[in-house]
């Protein structure tokens, strides 16, 4: 009987399911009331703000949504100053941001933001308040490691938590006595302090593969626009430059196309603007097509291209499958061996040609249009086919190595994930 009353004890001993060599206490059960204090915000409109000058920065609850960092060092944020012009006088010292602080945004239209929080982890003795809409709570009646309260709020328990607390229909609230009452469980200084060290370089991988992302799409859209204008050009294999470039309407390097001839059993595609045309199932697109608008549809073949007739928001989308889509939609193939798809695939994206486009619209009722005759009507490049070869390879080689950072960073995001959800009770 005692070795079984032993064993249970050792079940349900609070410890995380992944840990650090070195570390066997228990966690220790408190809730949020036991560890920080809540103290005045203020309620400064961004009408209030300015990115310019002032003397006291401030931290909007609209930026801990969108912009800033879980561990926030202000020598990296974008954060704006208080007007000269407002009252700052009432605002007691100990209202001031201090490191350790946590900034919660206090209200949200969606259960995935609500109670969205920073840990002010540098504030390089800058002068700092917590604005409309967040609450300020301070770690001074539990010691805390800088950095590991700002990953446990992001656990998936302390985030249930918050969810189930959160009041209201369209807008979502929370209050400081609803959140002091929430339950966590928090490890020896040493223990956090570790744990925040781990993930924190694991957010800095992140930040890593993301600026490295942000420097190749940097890269591919100046080499786009060398290419494209003809400032930079390649040669062939013997050194010698390629003829020059015509340009010509583009009515004589792609047809129109209006093929109905399909039993209605090809997939239906959505025509998007980060993934050109997909099966919609692909996007989980809901809207129902009656059969007989179905038989109105018209057949896209792989490697076709598609302009809106109904309303016009910039390119021209890429088919990587075959299906059918809206007659509201014009599709365009390749009139000769002699058009690469893949150099028009970037061509036809590109901000000169979408600029071209926009300027022979024909305005509706319900927005606007392009049609085949005025998309024809628009001067095209048309290089040697082995330098649309060449130009096309060179940009899918740096799509190649942009996607391959994606994965990373999805990988990098998913590992993070997971450990969140082991490292915490």
């Amino acid at each position: 009987m005692e070795e079984a009353t032993e064993l249970n004890k050792k079940k349900t001993k609070l410890v995380p399911k992944l840990r650090f060599k070195g570390f066997e206490e228990e966690w220790l059960k408190k809730e949020y009331g036991d560890i920080y204090s809540f103290y005045f915000t203020n309620s400064f409109s961004r009408d209030n703000l300015n990115y310019e000058s002032g003397v006291v920065k401030n931290i909007h609850y609209g930026d801990i949504h969108t912009k800033f960092a879980t561990l926030f060092d202000i020598t990296k944020e974008s954060v704006p100053y208080v007007n000269s012009d407002r009252d700052i006088k009432k605002i007691k010292e100990e209202c001031y941001c201090q490191e350790k602080d946590l900034v919660i945004a206090d209200a949200s239209e969606d259960y995935a933001d609500i109670g969205k929080t920073i840990e002010l982890v540098n504030l390089n003795n800058e002068k700092v308040i917590a604005g409309l809409h967040t609450f300020l709570a301070r770690p001074n009646k539990f010691e805390m490691a800088k950095g590991f309260a700002g990953y446990f709020v992001k656990s998936w328990k302390f985030r249930k938590q918050v969810m189930i607390i959160a009041q209201g229909t369209k807008v979502l609230s929370l209050s400081t006595g609803r959140l002091a009452k929430i339950k966590i469980s928090i490890p020896t200084l040493p223990e956090q302090q570790k744990i925040a060290s781990f993930l924190s370089s694991v957010d800095e991988k992140i930040q890593q593969l993301t600026r490295k992302k942000e420097l190749l799409e940097h890269y591919k859209k100046g080499v786009m626009q060398q290419l494209f204008s003809g400032v930079l050009r390649f040669k062939d294999e013997k050194g010698k430059e390629y003829p020059k470039w015509e340009m010509v309407g583009g009515d004589k390097l792609f047809d129109s196309i209006s093929d109905k001839k399909h039993n209605s059993d090809l997939p239906i595609l959505a025509i998007t603007q980060d993934q050109g045309a997909i099966p919609r199932e692909l996007i989980n697109y809901q809207m129902s097509v009656t059969d007989s608008s179905i038989a109105s549809y018209k057949v896209v073949q792989v490697g076709d291209f598609i302009i809106s007739l109904r309303t016009f928001q910039g390119g021209i989308e890429y088919s990587n499958y075959k299906g059918i889509c809206s007659p509201a939609y014009n599709i365009l193939r390749p009139s000769s061996e002699q058009v690469h798809r893949e150099f028009y695939k970037y061509y036809l994206k590109t901000p000169y040609y979408i600029k071209q486009l926009q300027k022979n619209l024909e305005g509706i009722r319900d927005g606007k249009m392009i049609s085949y005759k005025y998309f024809s009507e628009i001067l095209l490049p048309f290089p040697s086919l082995p330098e649309q070869e060449k130009i096309a390879n060179y940009l899918t080689s740096i799509d190649k190595k942009i996607e391959t950072i994606k994965k990373e960073i999805t990988a990098t995001q998913g590992f993070k994930k997971g450990l969140l959800q082991q490292m915490f009770v």
